[in-house]
């Protein structure tokens, strides 16, 4: 069982939407069994008196678009325990990346990445919350969660 942890700012747009995208391309391969994926914020700005904001409304409309729900999921925040209970950590952009390296003390086992590496770009998944683009976070959050689960597959 591979644990994948998805990780963006606030846990309303791309992280969840990498989460419930990722867990629909493992059930469609048959190998949804094979992994667990959550995912959380770096930010506690979507969390209020230890309760989360559910996914931003128009990132919902666009996993829908695509046949995917994400009833019931609400922001929560990484934690530095989380280290520990994920094999993979996989940001959304540099400011993930740096505040992940930062929350959890570093990455001695080497688990953090950036999405888009899966995918053989360099680059961020832009944060539609500031680009109303949420299909072309859709584009970019489903090539690297496609990159990263055939890469697993094959390793298996």
């Amino acid at each position: 069982m591979v644990k994948i942890l998805f990780v963006c700012h606030g846990n309303i747009c791309r992280s969840p939407m990498a989460e419930f995208i990722f867990r629909d391309l493992a059930k469609k391969r048959g190998a949804a069994d094979r992994f667990t994926v959550s995912s959380c914020a770096t930010s506690t700005e979507e969390i209020f008196m230890g309760v989360g904001n559910p996914v931003y409304p128009p990132a919902a409309a666009e996993l829908a678009k695509h046949g995917i729900s994400c009833g019931g999921k609400r922001a929560v925040q990484l934690q530095k325990s989380d280290y520990g209970k994920y094999d993979l950590l996989i940001g959304m952009d540099t400011a993930n990346i740096r505040n992940m390296h930062r929350m959890l003390g570093g990455d001695p086992e080497n688990k953090i990445h950036k999405l888009l590496e899966f995918a053989g770009r360099s680059g961020d998944v832009a944060d539609p919350w500031y680009s109303d683009r949420f299909d072309i976070a859709w584009r970019d959050i489903y090539d690297g969660c496609d990159a990263l689960l055939e890469k697993l597959l094959a390793e298996s």
